[in-house]
């Protein structure tokens, strides 16, 4: 009994597994068409410390966080 649960648990995890990146994979816009996916949005600008308070990191003497 404990094997049979075991097996069915098995497989139906490895159907969620297998299925993820084909639902998460295509971007759709307002009107529910399928669309080339935007690029991922650029990093935050790196934070800079001047005496112990954040700053612009080209101000002289500011070290990057």
């Amino acid at each position: 009994m404990f094997r049979t649960k075991f097996v069915v648990a098995a497989a139906a995890l490895a159907v969620l597994a297998g299925s993820a990146p084909a639902i998460a994979a295509p971007c759709k816009d307002a009107k529910g068409k399928f669309i080339k996916c935007p690029p991922a949005a650029p990093k935050p600008a790196a934070r800079c410390k001047l005496n112990g308070k954040f700053a612009k990191c080209g101000t002289p003497g500011a070290k990057p966080v």
